[in-house]
């Protein structure tokens, strides 16, 4: 990685006294050629981005829900990795959702009208200025990180004016009225609003969005479809390699299935679970440093993210070696005895937690069946006794983030009706911990879960990742087959 340079030099001291009065160090000489000689990028007749319309919708439900008030959605700042670097930038989803712009320190701004409405503007920093040295000397400056659209070619891609970021705190300031803002991306924008806004009328803007991506319009139907097609690619792709992950480690998984995500789309959704034999029973097992042995079983939750930020969430558990044994094939196949009926019970007009409660049935009657828990069903679940190797939620809904509209109200998501375009995620699992005394020895280690994306229709439900198998013999056949 290049160094910023440094011009103190010791063969420099020949120009030091020459030196720019703006930039100690460089010379006037210097400083005018670099201002000079540079070809015209700019970019005309740039058409709409492609979610130009929905944002446009977007925005419009959103001003029509906060009349007469003045709206701020930041995208959020880089993150500081260590000492001089960054984490890679992720736009707020708020942001991302009402813009489709996904640069970091963008502000999204409705400013009400008099008669009524928004005027909404977005506020990007332009491009670097060449006369002032920002251009190459400043950190951020588009010789170092790359070239940004211009406040003209924003304008044509995101389909509203544009203006320079750096005068957006002032002009807010400024403002009078009552102003909300999204919290949590932006703290020098929120402390610029401190005597405007109230945290209790700001988190009714943040409920508001993540309630309006509850149900999803056809292109994001469309993107988390690209965003499912491009998992199961990645999972062929570990299939493949899984005698290379036996001669190394979990990490093997985690860096192919990474490949796909970033050849295809921008990156994986969240951190990729790749979590061979007993790892397995851990949930969110991200450490990815274990041994893959042949004979155990490898529980692999990953998703790729689009370019436009939808995200898949598939789980599927595998065979290293490409057979089940007689016992985990019994538990893998009551797992997705479960995830059947949890399924069947996605469709429009249900109540949310219908299908967490179809699949948990299964799940506790098998747990009775086996002698791990003493029955009848009802009173296992009238105690919940079977969450000791069920453990979490059924579910969650999927979107921008891997577990979208997190703060939406309880009584329109967990205690709400499911409504098409609604997508969400079944994933019933049994995990029997290593050192779990209550079960048979056999048991111990074994965690299965299986985990597909599955959207709302008017008449029922379609599996979204479909293609990738789920039955027992069928995941082996398979296997089978990409392994040669």
């Amino acid at each position: 990685m290049a160094e910023q340079q440094t011009p103190e030099t010791p063969d420099e001291q020949p120009i030091k006294q020459r030196k720019n009065s703006l930039y100690p160090g460089v010379s006037d000489e210097l400083a005018e050629n670099m201002k000079t000689g540079w070809a015209d990028t700019e970019l005309r007749d740039l058409q709409p981005i492609e979610q130009a319309e929905h944002t446009a919708r977007r925005r419009a439900a959103l001003s029509a829900r906060f009349p007469g008030e003045r709206l701020v959605i930041p995208a959020g700042n880089l993150k500081t990795r260590s000492n001089d670097t960054e984490y890679s930038f992720r736009s707020s989803v708020e942001y991302a959702y009402l813009t489709g712009d996904q640069t970091e320190d963008g502000v999204l701004v409705l400013e009400p009208r008099d008669e009524g409405g928004h005027d909404a503007a977005l506020y990007l920093l332009p491009r670097s200025n060449r006369e002032n040295g920002e251009f190459w000397l400043d950190g951020q400056g588009e010789l170092w990180v790359g070239r940004r659209h211009s406040l003209t070619e924003a304008e044509q891609l995101y389909g509203m004016p544009c203006a320079d970021v750096r005068t957006v705190a002032d002009t807010l300031r400024a403002a009078t009225g009552p102003v909300r803002i999204v919290r949590g991306h932006d703290a020098g924008l929120e402390a610029a609003l401190t005597d405007k806004v109230t945290a209790e009328r700001d988190e009714e803007l943040r409920v508001f969005l993540s309630e309006a991506r509850l149900v999803k319009d056809e292109f994001e139907i469309g993107e988390l479809q690209k965003a499912v097609d491009s998992t199961v690619r990645g999972f062929e792709d570990v299939v493949k390699i899984l005698d290379k992950a036996e001669a190394t480690s979990e990490r093997y998984i985690e860096g192919t299935f990474f490949l796909r995500a970033r050849v295809e789309g921008n990156d994986i959704g969240y951190g990729s679970i790749c979590a061979a034999g007993p790892h397995a029973t851990t949930l969110h097992w991200v450490r990815n440093d274990g041994p893959v042995r042949s004979g155990e079983l490898l529980l692999l939750d990953a998703g790729v993210e689009t370019h436009t930020l939808y995200t898949a969430d598939v789980t599927r558990t595998l065979p290293v070696n490409g057979r089940y044994t007689d016992l985990q094939r019994k538990i893998y196949d009551a797992v997705y005895e479960a995830q059947e009926a949890g399924i069947a019970a996605v469709k429009p007009g249900a109540k949310y937690l219908d299908f967490h409660h179809a699949a948990q049935r299964v799940l506790a009657g098998k747990l009775v069946e086996w002698g791990l828990l003493e029955g009848p069903v009802e009173r296992v679940l009238e105690l919940g006794l079977q969450r000791r190797w069920t453990l979490h939620g059924t579910g969650h809904m999927l979107g921008m983030d891997v577990h979208d509209c997190a703060v939406a109200r309880r009584e329109t998501y967990a205690e709400g009706t499911l409504e098409p375009g609604m997508c969400l995620t079944v994933e019933p699992g049994l995990y029997f911990q290593a050192d779990d005394l209550t079960v048979p020895e056999e048991y111990r280690g074994i965690g299965v879960r299986i985990e597909d994306d599955v959207l709302v229709t008017e008449d029922g439900n379609r599996n979204l990742s479909e293609g990738l198998p789920r039955r027992s013999a069928e995941v082996e056949a398979w296997m089978a087959t990409l392994k040669g």
